[in-house]
């Protein structure tokens, strides 16, 4: 092989140097002024609408919004019992339910409020959130993605943020509307992101609030809500890189952009809210799958799940059904249905409220109470808490635990009737629980087995 002359083979290597040289210089220039085209131009994104007051004003809102959905959530988490053994498809207690308590059941509408306003209140700010995204979209893709360590970190918080809320809104929504889609249980998957989002919405609010204060005090909200769509010009460019360096003409006004917004808050209220309210309103819930009424008779109300979608068997309730009540000391009573009606009757007036955020309005339920099946089995003084079963056999919230407090409680029955005639299969015949203030789920039907004094 022929070797190269030394000041040819130094040449190879200046021009290589050279090359590598251009090659970093393209990349720094790339890093300093944006790639030719697309999402990261400054001047890609031209709406005269985006700018800072219209960002604060959408994030004002969702400052007092989202604490509400985070602390509504919270107690529906705890009104699950989830430090309780037994209670299928909800999170583990771990150190995150340090502020867990027992679930009172007084008032006995409380869940029903809780999570009515936690359901309603998610879908009324979606309009709200998709504007704040829509506003603040360019910080998304300001270039360079990296400009520092605590840039980066900035990023990185921005990122759990924004993902954080869109997949908590995308779940719940999903949740509502098709029921138990997700892989495992939707309660651990939203609980999780809950916690992740609020950590990043928290620095958020950490870094942006004072500015946002800054912004909303020195701005004259009355020009701006006046003022027509002609006045609707990007103001000056400002840090937040918001405003477009190259805005089209105005279409419309802010004070239109804010209204749009929350005229769509106004409709999802609208057609929603009566799921939860009841009444008159119940047929206003067009969008709520559960929101209409379900049909006439004693047990015309809402269901979440059927005798045949769990997979209920006619033998599983038929003249065969038993019902086992084990105690103290390993003491058990075995109880045909005429047993059951045998014992003595009680009544409670009580709706049925789910985490989907539909409700009931009163039922008039019958049936025995929960502390007279614990006195058959040893616990005549004070009964404990009694872990359910059911005859179901797909599905999640086959068992249930409940709190002693809410055994003891005289309108916490088994029921075996509803207003004035039997449980329909699909509202739990032959036997099924009623607890004040307790989530639908935990209300359970075709219950087969009752262990007082146990938490498994």
């Amino acid at each position: 092989m022929a070797r190269r002359h030394p000041a040819e083979s130094r040449s190879l290597r200046l021009r290589q140097r050279g090359r590598r040289r251009a090659g970093w210089g393209r990349v720094a220039g790339l890093l300093r002024e944006g790639p030719p085209v697309g999402p990261t131009r400054p001047g890609f994104w031209r709406s005269p609408l985006r700018g800072p007051w219209l960002t604060s004003v959408f994030g004002a809102v969702l400052l007092v919004g989202i604490p509400v959905l985070f602390v509504t959530g919270l107690l529906s988490y705890a009104a699950y019992n989830p430090d309780l053994g037994g209670n299928d498809k909800t999170p583990a207690r771990g150190w995150l339910g340090f502020y867990l308590f027992a679930w009172p059941t007084h008032p006995y509408w409380l869940y029903r409020l809780t999570q009515g306003i936690h359901v309603t209140l998610g879908i009324v700010l979606i309009p709200v959130l998709l504007a704040k995204l829509w506003s603040v979209i360019p910080r998304l893709f300001s270039w360079p993605p990296v400009k520092s360590i605590a840039h980066a970190i900035e990023r990185l918080s921005l990122l759990l943020l924004v993902g954080g809320v869109l997949f908590e809104f995308a779940t719940g929504v999903l949740n509502i509307q098709l029921d138990y889609i997700f892989p495992g249980s939707f309660y651990p998957l939203h609980f999780y992101g809950a916690w992740v989002f609020i950590g990043a919405f928290v620095v958020h609010v950490a870094f942006r609030i004072p500015l946002m204060v800054r912004i909303l005090r020195g701005s004259r909200l009355r020009e701006e809500m006046r003022g027509p769509a002609g006045n609707s010009t990007a103001g000056p460019l400002d840090e937040e890189s918001l405003v477009s360096p190259r805005p089209a003409a105005p279409t419309m006004s802010r004070r239109g952009a804010l209204g749009t917004v929350g005229a769509g808050s106004l409709l999802l209220l609208a057609v929603t809210a009566g799921q939860s309210i009841g009444g008159s309103l119940r047929v206003t819930a067009v969008l709520a799958p559960r929101g209409q009424n379900p049909g006439p008779g004693q047990n015309g109300f809402q269901v979440n799940k059927t005798a045949v979608g769990v997979g209920i068997r006619p033998r599983d309730v038929g003249h065969a059904w038993r019902l086992v009540v084990r105690g103290a000391a390993g003491r058990e009573r075995i109880l045909t249905r005429a047993d059951v009606l045998a014992l003595p009757q009680h009544g409670a007036a009580l709706p049925i409220a789910c985490v989907e955020g539909w409700s009931t309005e009163d039922q008039e339920w019958s049936g025995v109470r929960l502390a007279d099946l614990a006195a058959l089995v040893g616990y005549e003084a004070s009964a404990p808490g009694v872990f359910v079963e059911s005859a179901q056999r797909s599905g999640s919230f086959r068992s249930t635990t409940l709190r002693d407090n809410q055994v003891r409680d005289p309108r916490g029955l088994l029921a075996l009737r509803v207003n004035g005639a039997d449980l329909s299969p699909d509202h739990g015949y032959p036997a099924r629980i009623i607890v004040p203030a307790n989530p639908g789920v935990h209300n359970t039907k075709w219950v087969t087995r009752l262990t007082f004094g146990d938490s498994t």
